[in-house]
Protein backbone atom coordinates (compact mmCIF):
# COMPACT_ATOMS: atom_id res chain seq x y z
CA UNK A 1 0.00 0.00 0.00
CA UNK A 2 2.94 2.79 0.71
CA UNK A 3 4.58 1.84 -2.14
CA UNK A 4 1.08 2.05 -4.23
CA UNK A 5 0.45 5.36 -2.23
CA UNK A 6 3.95 7.13 -3.11
CA UNK A 7 3.94 5.59 -6.85
CA UNK A 8 0.28 7.13 -7.07
CA UNK A 9 1.18 10.43 -5.86
CA UNK A 10 3.61 11.16 -8.24
CA UNK A 11 1.11 9.95 -11.16
CA UNK A 12 -1.55 11.73 -9.89
CA UNK A 13 0.42 14.72 -9.39
CA UNK A 14 0.94 14.75 -13.06
CA UNK A 15 -2.45 13.94 -13.82
CA UNK A 16 -3.69 16.67 -11.52
CA UNK A 17 -1.45 19.60 -13.72
CA UNK A 18 -2.73 17.74 -16.74
CA UNK A 19 -6.32 18.10 -15.59
CA UNK A 20 -5.61 21.41 -14.36
CA UNK A 21 -3.62 22.24 -17.99
CA UNK A 22 -6.34 20.85 -20.16
CA UNK A 23 -9.59 23.18 -18.92
CA UNK A 24 -8.19 26.27 -20.33
CA UNK A 25 -6.74 24.91 -23.12
CA UNK A 26 -10.37 23.41 -23.88
CA UNK A 27 -11.97 26.90 -23.04
CA UNK A 28 -9.53 28.71 -25.09
CA UNK A 29 -10.02 26.62 -27.89
CA UNK A 30 -13.91 26.40 -28.00
CA UNK A 31 -14.96 29.56 -26.48
CA UNK A 32 -17.31 29.77 -23.11
CA UNK A 33 -20.63 28.38 -25.31
CA UNK A 34 -19.32 25.37 -27.10
CA UNK A 35 -16.89 24.49 -23.67
CA UNK A 36 -20.09 24.35 -21.86
CA UNK A 37 -21.84 22.04 -24.02
CA UNK A 38 -18.94 19.52 -24.48
CA UNK A 39 -18.80 19.33 -20.33
CA UNK A 40 -22.75 18.63 -20.75
CA UNK A 41 -21.81 15.50 -23.27
CA UNK A 42 -19.28 14.44 -21.73
CA UNK A 43 -21.50 14.21 -18.26
CA UNK A 44 -23.72 12.55 -20.53
CA UNK A 45 -21.31 9.48 -21.73
CA UNK A 46 -20.01 8.57 -18.11
CA UNK A 47 -23.57 6.98 -18.67
CA UNK A 48 -22.05 4.64 -21.42
CA UNK A 49 -18.53 4.49 -19.37
CA UNK A 50 -21.05 3.24 -16.06
CA UNK A 51 -23.17 0.74 -17.86
CA UNK A 52 -20.67 -2.50 -16.43
CA UNK A 53 -23.81 -3.51 -14.88
CA UNK A 54 -20.84 -3.15 -11.84
CA UNK A 55 -18.94 -6.20 -13.92
CA UNK A 56 -15.30 -3.76 -12.91
CA UNK A 57 -15.39 -3.61 -9.63
CA UNK A 58 -16.94 -7.07 -9.28
CA UNK A 59 -14.23 -8.08 -11.04
CA UNK A 60 -11.77 -6.30 -8.58
CA UNK A 61 -13.39 -7.59 -5.30
CA UNK A 62 -14.17 -11.51 -6.83
CA UNK A 63 -10.14 -11.14 -8.11
CA UNK A 64 -8.72 -10.37 -4.45
CA UNK A 65 -10.47 -12.85 -2.80
CA UNK A 66 -9.28 -15.40 -5.25
CA UNK A 67 -5.63 -14.33 -4.79
CA UNK A 68 -5.71 -14.49 -1.47
CA UNK A 69 -6.69 -17.99 -1.46
CA UNK A 70 -4.55 -19.07 -3.88
CA UNK A 71 -7.44 -19.84 -6.51
CA UNK A 72 -5.71 -18.91 -9.58
CA UNK A 73 -7.79 -20.59 -12.18
CA UNK A 74 -11.13 -18.84 -10.72
CA UNK A 75 -8.65 -15.70 -11.01
CA UNK A 76 -8.47 -16.33 -14.80
CA UNK A 77 -12.18 -17.32 -15.12
CA UNK A 78 -13.41 -14.05 -13.50
CA UNK A 79 -10.99 -11.58 -15.79
CA UNK A 80 -11.92 -13.76 -18.94
CA UNK A 81 -15.68 -13.62 -18.25
CA UNK A 82 -15.64 -9.94 -17.43
CA UNK A 83 -13.95 -9.34 -20.88
CA UNK A 84 -16.48 -11.31 -22.64
CA UNK A 85 -19.17 -10.11 -20.76
CA UNK A 86 -18.55 -6.20 -21.18
CA UNK A 87 -18.55 -7.13 -25.14
CA UNK A 88 -21.94 -8.81 -24.74
CA UNK A 89 -23.39 -5.65 -22.73
CA UNK A 90 -21.84 -2.73 -25.00
CA UNK A 91 -23.35 -3.75 -28.68
CA UNK A 92 -26.47 -3.14 -27.63
CA UNK A 93 -25.68 -0.56 -25.80
CA UNK A 94 -23.79 1.43 -28.65
CA UNK A 95 -26.75 0.89 -31.33
CA UNK A 96 -29.24 2.17 -29.00
CA UNK A 97 -27.43 5.49 -27.82
CA UNK A 98 -26.61 6.02 -31.58
CA UNK A 99 -30.24 5.83 -32.19
CA UNK A 100 -31.31 8.07 -29.88
CA UNK A 101 -28.99 10.42 -30.89
CA UNK A 102 -29.96 10.13 -34.02
CA UNK A 103 -34.12 10.54 -33.78
CA UNK A 104 -34.14 12.60 -30.55
CA UNK A 105 -34.39 16.57 -30.70
CA UNK A 106 -30.87 17.19 -28.79
CA UNK A 107 -30.70 20.84 -29.86
CA UNK A 108 -34.15 21.02 -28.02
CA UNK A 109 -33.05 18.60 -25.03
CA UNK A 110 -29.91 20.85 -24.36
CA UNK A 111 -31.39 24.01 -25.18
CA UNK A 112 -28.62 24.61 -27.75
CA UNK A 113 -28.50 27.18 -30.87
CA UNK A 114 -28.12 24.75 -34.16
CA UNK A 115 -27.19 27.97 -35.99
CA UNK A 116 -23.62 28.20 -33.33
CA UNK A 117 -23.54 23.95 -33.45
CA UNK A 118 -24.67 22.55 -36.76
CA UNK A 119 -23.00 19.35 -36.00
CA UNK A 120 -24.21 18.32 -32.79
CA UNK A 121 -25.54 14.86 -34.10
CA UNK A 122 -22.20 13.86 -35.31
CA UNK A 123 -20.23 15.17 -32.26
CA UNK A 124 -21.98 13.27 -30.57
CA UNK A 125 -22.40 9.69 -32.08
CA UNK A 126 -18.72 9.96 -32.54
CA UNK A 127 -17.77 10.35 -28.98
CA UNK A 128 -20.40 7.40 -28.21
CA UNK A 129 -18.76 5.03 -30.74
CA UNK A 130 -15.51 5.66 -28.81
CA UNK A 131 -16.46 5.53 -25.51
CA UNK A 132 -18.05 2.66 -25.82
CA UNK A 133 -15.06 0.72 -27.52
CA UNK A 134 -12.94 1.86 -24.46
CA UNK A 135 -15.97 0.66 -22.58
CA UNK A 136 -14.34 -2.97 -23.11
CA UNK A 137 -11.06 -2.34 -22.40
CA UNK A 138 -11.47 -0.42 -19.50
CA UNK A 139 -11.92 -3.85 -17.05
CA UNK A 140 -7.38 -3.54 -17.19
CA UNK A 141 -7.22 -1.09 -14.97
CA UNK A 142 -9.39 -2.97 -12.58
CA UNK A 143 -7.37 -6.22 -13.05
CA UNK A 144 -4.79 -3.88 -11.41
CA UNK A 145 -7.27 -2.77 -8.58
CA UNK A 146 -7.98 -6.43 -8.08
CA UNK A 147 -4.05 -7.46 -7.72
CA UNK A 148 -3.52 -4.38 -4.87
CA UNK A 149 -1.88 -2.07 -7.68
CA UNK A 150 -3.79 1.19 -8.00
CA UNK A 151 -0.66 2.74 -8.94
CA UNK A 152 -0.85 1.13 -12.48
CA UNK A 153 -4.45 1.48 -12.69
CA UNK A 154 -3.66 5.68 -12.02
CA UNK A 155 -0.83 4.79 -14.61
CA UNK A 156 -3.19 4.14 -17.51
CA UNK A 157 -5.82 6.92 -16.94
CA UNK A 158 -3.01 9.60 -16.54
CA UNK A 159 -1.66 8.33 -19.84
CA UNK A 160 -4.98 8.96 -21.16
CA UNK A 161 -5.46 12.09 -20.10
CA UNK A 162 -1.76 13.22 -21.14
CA UNK A 163 -3.13 12.29 -24.67
CA UNK A 164 -6.14 14.35 -24.47
CA UNK A 165 -4.31 17.35 -23.64
CA UNK A 166 -1.40 16.83 -26.13
CA UNK A 167 -4.24 16.48 -28.91
CA UNK A 168 -6.37 18.92 -28.25
CA UNK A 169 -3.18 21.62 -27.64
CA UNK A 170 -2.57 20.57 -31.30
CA UNK A 171 -6.22 21.20 -32.20
CA UNK A 172 -6.16 24.80 -30.64
CA UNK A 173 -2.22 25.57 -32.42
CA UNK A 174 -4.00 24.47 -35.78
CA UNK A 175 -6.27 27.31 -35.03
CA UNK A 176 -9.30 24.94 -35.06
CA UNK A 177 -12.14 25.63 -33.07
CA UNK A 178 -13.86 22.34 -33.81
CA UNK A 179 -16.03 21.02 -31.09
CA UNK A 180 -15.76 17.83 -33.59
CA UNK A 181 -12.21 17.89 -33.68
CA UNK A 182 -12.06 18.56 -29.57
CA UNK A 183 -14.36 15.28 -29.10
CA UNK A 184 -12.38 12.96 -31.28
CA UNK A 185 -9.73 13.51 -29.59
CA UNK A 186 -10.97 13.28 -25.90
CA UNK A 187 -12.85 10.46 -26.61
CA UNK A 188 -10.21 8.22 -28.55
CA UNK A 189 -7.25 9.23 -25.84
CA UNK A 190 -8.20 6.86 -23.32
CA UNK A 191 -8.86 3.90 -25.38
CA UNK A 192 -5.48 4.15 -27.21
CA UNK A 193 -3.68 4.03 -23.86
CA UNK A 194 -5.93 0.91 -22.54
CA UNK A 195 -5.32 -0.66 -26.25
CA UNK A 196 -1.29 -0.32 -25.52
CA UNK A 197 -1.37 -1.81 -21.90
CA UNK A 198 -3.09 -4.88 -23.21
CA UNK A 199 -0.67 -6.87 -24.64
CA UNK A 200 2.28 -6.08 -22.22
CA UNK A 201 -0.64 -6.69 -19.44
CA UNK A 202 -1.46 -10.13 -20.86
CA UNK A 203 1.74 -11.55 -22.87
CA UNK A 204 4.70 -10.57 -20.62
CA UNK A 205 2.98 -9.28 -16.85
CA UNK A 206 0.20 -11.47 -15.78
CA UNK A 207 -0.04 -14.37 -18.59
CA UNK A 208 -1.85 -16.26 -16.06
CA UNK A 209 -4.55 -14.06 -15.90
CA UNK A 210 -4.79 -13.72 -19.69
CA UNK A 211 -8.71 -13.75 -21.17
CA UNK A 212 -9.14 -17.00 -23.11
CA UNK A 213 -12.07 -18.76 -24.39
CA UNK A 214 -11.65 -21.65 -22.29
CA UNK A 215 -12.16 -19.77 -19.10
CA UNK A 216 -15.27 -18.33 -19.73
CA UNK A 217 -16.95 -19.80 -17.02
CA UNK A 218 -20.98 -18.69 -16.70
CA UNK A 219 -20.73 -19.31 -12.92
CA UNK A 220 -18.21 -16.78 -12.54
CA UNK A 221 -20.08 -14.21 -14.47
CA UNK A 222 -23.06 -15.20 -12.22
CA UNK A 223 -20.45 -14.67 -8.94
CA UNK A 224 -19.30 -11.27 -10.24
CA UNK A 225 -23.24 -10.21 -11.31
CA UNK A 226 -23.86 -10.85 -7.54
CA UNK A 227 -21.91 -7.93 -6.11
CA UNK A 228 -21.27 -6.13 -9.35
CA UNK A 229 -25.44 -5.16 -9.94
CA UNK A 230 -24.99 -3.59 -6.22
CA UNK A 231 -22.01 -1.84 -7.77
CA UNK A 232 -23.81 -1.07 -10.42
CA UNK A 233 -26.51 0.67 -9.07
CA UNK A 234 -24.49 2.98 -6.89
CA UNK A 235 -22.36 3.94 -10.43
CA UNK A 236 -25.68 4.58 -11.52
CA UNK A 237 -27.04 6.79 -8.83
CA UNK A 238 -23.29 8.57 -8.40
CA UNK A 239 -23.73 9.28 -12.58
CA UNK A 240 -27.25 10.47 -12.41
CA UNK A 241 -26.72 13.25 -10.01
CA UNK A 242 -23.50 14.42 -11.56
CA UNK A 243 -24.66 14.29 -15.25
CA UNK A 244 -28.44 15.63 -14.03
CA UNK A 245 -26.17 18.99 -12.58
CA UNK A 246 -24.75 19.91 -15.67
CA UNK A 247 -28.10 19.42 -17.79
CA UNK A 248 -30.08 21.26 -15.32
CA UNK A 249 -27.72 24.08 -15.63
CA UNK A 250 -28.11 23.92 -19.23
CA UNK A 251 -31.76 23.56 -19.05
CA UNK A 252 -32.30 26.14 -15.88
CA UNK A 253 -29.70 28.98 -17.81
CA UNK A 254 -27.69 28.81 -20.12
CA UNK A 255 -24.78 26.12 -21.59
CA UNK A 256 -22.27 28.39 -20.54
CA UNK A 257 -23.26 28.63 -17.59
CA UNK A 258 -21.66 25.26 -17.17
CA UNK A 259 -18.78 26.51 -17.61
CA UNK A 260 -18.51 28.41 -14.06
CA UNK A 261 -19.47 25.19 -12.10
CA UNK A 262 -17.80 22.72 -13.65
CA UNK A 263 -14.73 25.00 -13.14
CA UNK A 264 -15.51 25.14 -9.43
CA UNK A 265 -15.95 21.71 -9.14
CA UNK A 266 -12.93 20.99 -10.87
CA UNK A 267 -10.97 22.74 -8.71
CA UNK A 268 -12.07 21.54 -5.46
CA UNK A 269 -12.00 18.33 -6.75
CA UNK A 270 -8.59 17.65 -7.00
CA UNK A 271 -8.82 17.01 -3.00
CA UNK A 272 -10.54 14.34 -4.14
CA UNK A 273 -7.86 13.41 -6.37
CA UNK A 274 -5.22 13.63 -3.67
CA UNK A 275 -7.70 11.81 -0.98
CA UNK A 276 -8.31 8.80 -3.92
CA UNK A 277 -4.90 8.60 -4.33
CA UNK A 278 -4.22 7.58 -0.64
CA UNK A 279 -7.60 6.21 0.18
CA UNK A 280 -8.10 4.13 -2.94
CA UNK A 281 -5.69 1.20 -1.70
CA UNK A 282 -7.99 0.47 1.17
CA UNK A 283 -10.34 -1.05 -0.66
CA UNK A 284 -9.15 -4.37 -1.79
CA UNK A 285 -6.44 -4.06 1.20
CA UNK A 286 -9.67 -4.90 3.02
CA UNK A 287 -11.36 -6.82 1.24
CA UNK A 288 -7.64 -9.06 1.85
CA UNK A 289 -8.02 -8.40 5.62
CA UNK A 290 -11.89 -8.79 5.87
CA UNK A 291 -11.11 -12.68 3.93
CA UNK A 292 -8.46 -13.05 6.32
CA UNK A 293 -10.41 -12.49 9.58
CA UNK A 294 -8.04 -9.10 10.20
CA UNK A 295 -10.26 -6.78 11.91
CA UNK A 296 -7.27 -4.81 13.91
CA UNK A 297 -5.81 -4.33 10.72
CA UNK A 298 -9.06 -2.25 9.28
CA UNK A 299 -9.38 -0.79 12.65
CA UNK A 300 -5.60 0.57 12.44
CA UNK A 301 -6.28 1.45 8.86
CA UNK A 302 -9.54 4.06 10.14
CA UNK A 303 -7.59 5.61 12.24
CA UNK A 304 -5.22 6.58 9.80
CA UNK A 305 -8.14 7.87 7.51
CA UNK A 306 -9.53 9.90 10.27
CA UNK A 307 -6.00 11.56 10.43
CA UNK A 308 -6.25 12.45 6.09
CA UNK A 309 -9.45 13.85 6.89
CA UNK A 310 -8.57 16.36 9.07
CA UNK A 311 -6.18 17.37 6.34
CA UNK A 312 -8.79 17.03 3.68
CA UNK A 313 -10.91 19.39 5.71
CA UNK A 314 -7.75 22.16 6.04
CA UNK A 315 -6.59 21.60 2.47
CA UNK A 316 -9.97 22.87 1.24
CA UNK A 317 -10.46 25.64 3.92
CA UNK A 318 -7.26 27.28 2.33
CA UNK A 319 -8.53 26.66 -1.34
CA UNK A 320 -11.47 28.45 -0.24
CA UNK A 321 -9.80 30.89 0.79
CA UNK A 322 -7.38 31.56 -2.28
CA UNK A 323 -9.82 30.56 -4.48
CA UNK A 324 -10.58 34.01 -5.99
CA UNK A 325 -6.84 34.57 -7.07
CA UNK A 326 -6.65 31.13 -8.22
CA UNK A 327 -9.10 30.86 -10.97
CA UNK A 328 -7.72 33.94 -12.33
CA UNK A 329 -4.17 32.65 -12.49
CA UNK A 330 -5.90 28.83 -14.03
CA UNK A 331 -8.33 30.09 -16.65
CA UNK A 332 -8.23 34.00 -16.44
CA UNK A 333 -10.23 36.83 -15.94
CA UNK A 334 -13.41 34.99 -18.63
CA UNK A 335 -15.03 33.27 -16.08
CA UNK A 336 -16.67 34.76 -12.79
CA UNK A 337 -17.13 32.51 -9.91
CA UNK A 338 -18.95 33.67 -6.96
CA UNK A 339 -17.31 32.91 -3.34
CA UNK A 340 -20.42 31.13 -2.68
CA UNK A 341 -20.03 29.16 -5.10
CA UNK A 342 -16.72 28.03 -4.16
CA UNK A 343 -17.88 27.62 -0.37
CA UNK A 344 -20.66 25.71 -1.22
CA UNK A 345 -18.66 23.34 -3.80
CA UNK A 346 -16.08 23.10 -0.54
CA UNK A 347 -18.67 21.97 1.86
CA UNK A 348 -20.22 19.61 -0.94
CA UNK A 349 -16.76 17.72 -1.27
CA UNK A 350 -15.33 17.61 2.54
CA UNK A 351 -18.95 15.85 2.81
CA UNK A 352 -18.73 13.15 -0.38
CA UNK A 353 -15.32 12.33 0.74
CA UNK A 354 -15.84 11.63 4.71
CA UNK A 355 -18.50 9.30 2.81
CA UNK A 356 -16.15 7.53 0.81
CA UNK A 357 -14.01 7.15 3.98
CA UNK A 358 -16.27 5.32 5.35
CA UNK A 359 -17.68 3.83 1.92
CA UNK A 360 -13.81 2.34 1.06
CA UNK A 361 -14.35 -0.24 4.00
CA UNK A 362 -17.50 -1.15 3.87
CA UNK A 363 -17.31 -1.86 -0.27
CA UNK A 364 -14.36 -4.05 0.65
CA UNK A 365 -16.65 -5.72 3.21
CA UNK A 366 -19.01 -6.18 0.84
CA UNK A 367 -21.91 -4.10 2.98
CA UNK A 368 -23.23 -2.56 0.05
CA UNK A 369 -27.30 -2.47 0.55
CA UNK A 370 -27.65 0.47 2.78
CA UNK A 371 -24.91 2.56 0.52
CA UNK A 372 -27.87 1.35 -2.37
CA UNK A 373 -30.67 2.96 -1.01
CA UNK A 374 -28.84 6.28 0.22
CA UNK A 375 -27.79 6.90 -2.80
CA UNK A 376 -30.65 6.07 -4.91
CA UNK A 377 -32.69 8.16 -2.91
CA UNK A 378 -30.20 11.23 -2.61
CA UNK A 379 -30.11 10.64 -6.88
CA UNK A 380 -34.28 10.21 -6.75
CA UNK A 381 -34.36 13.54 -4.79
CA UNK A 382 -32.24 15.71 -6.10
CA UNK A 383 -34.29 16.77 -9.52
CA UNK A 384 -37.32 17.46 -7.94
CA UNK A 385 -34.99 19.74 -4.90
CA UNK A 386 -33.33 21.37 -7.26
CA UNK A 387 -36.13 23.21 -9.30
CA UNK A 388 -37.69 24.10 -6.26
CA UNK A 389 -34.74 25.53 -4.62
CA UNK A 390 -33.90 27.62 -8.29
CA UNK A 391 -37.31 28.07 -9.05
CA UNK A 392 -38.65 29.62 -5.33
CA UNK A 393 -35.33 30.12 -3.27
CA UNK A 394 -32.67 31.13 -5.42
CA UNK A 395 -32.21 31.38 -8.88
CA UNK A 396 -28.71 31.01 -9.19
CA UNK A 397 -26.43 27.52 -9.94
CA UNK A 398 -25.66 27.82 -6.05
CA UNK A 399 -28.69 26.44 -5.37
CA UNK A 400 -28.14 23.18 -7.16
CA UNK A 401 -25.07 22.69 -4.93
CA UNK A 402 -26.94 23.39 -2.09
CA UNK A 403 -29.22 20.78 -2.84
CA UNK A 404 -26.70 18.62 -3.83
CA UNK A 405 -25.24 18.72 -0.23
CA UNK A 406 -28.46 18.39 1.08
CA UNK A 407 -29.38 14.64 -0.72
CA UNK A 408 -26.15 13.69 0.43
CA UNK A 409 -25.64 14.52 3.86
CA UNK A 410 -28.23 10.78 4.94
CA UNK A 411 -25.83 8.40 2.99
CA UNK A 412 -23.13 10.13 5.25
CA UNK A 413 -24.26 9.39 8.76
CA UNK A 414 -25.73 5.79 7.43
CA UNK A 415 -22.36 5.21 6.62
CA UNK A 416 -20.37 6.02 9.88
CA UNK A 417 -23.18 4.01 11.73
CA UNK A 418 -23.04 0.70 9.54
CA UNK A 419 -19.03 0.98 9.54
CA UNK A 420 -18.80 0.97 14.06
CA UNK A 421 -21.42 -1.72 13.82
CA UNK A 422 -20.34 -4.10 11.70
CA UNK A 423 -16.87 -3.26 13.39
CA UNK A 424 -18.13 -4.03 16.87
CA UNK A 425 -20.19 -7.02 15.91
CA UNK A 426 -23.39 -5.93 16.40
CA UNK A 427 -24.70 -5.14 12.86
CA UNK A 428 -27.63 -7.21 12.23
CA UNK A 429 -29.85 -7.05 9.33
CA UNK A 430 -29.51 -4.87 6.37
CA UNK A 431 -26.57 -3.23 8.86
CA UNK A 432 -24.68 -6.30 7.76
CA UNK A 433 -25.25 -6.77 4.18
Amino acid sequence: MRKNILVSFLIKGWSGLVTLLLVPVTLHCLGDYKNGLWLTISSMLIWIDNLDIGLGNGLRNKLAAHLAHGETRQAREAVTSTFVMLGVIILPVMAMAIAIAHFADLYGFLNVDRGLIPDLEAVVIVSIIFVSSTFIFKFIGNVYLGLQLPAVNNLLVTLGHTLALVGTYAVYLAGSRSLMHVAIVNTAAPLVAYLLSYPYTFYRLHPELRPSWSFFNRQAVGGLFTIGVKFFVLQIASILLFMSSNILISKLFDPSMVTPYQIAYRYFSTVMMLFTIVSAPYWTATTDAWERGDKDWIRRSRRSMDKIMIGVFLLLALMTAVSAPAYRIWVGSEVQIPLTLSILMAIYMLEILASMSYAYFLNGMGALNLQLFFTVGAAILFIPLTWLAVKTVSPRIESIVLAMIIVNLPGLVVNMIQYYKIMRGTAQGIWRQ
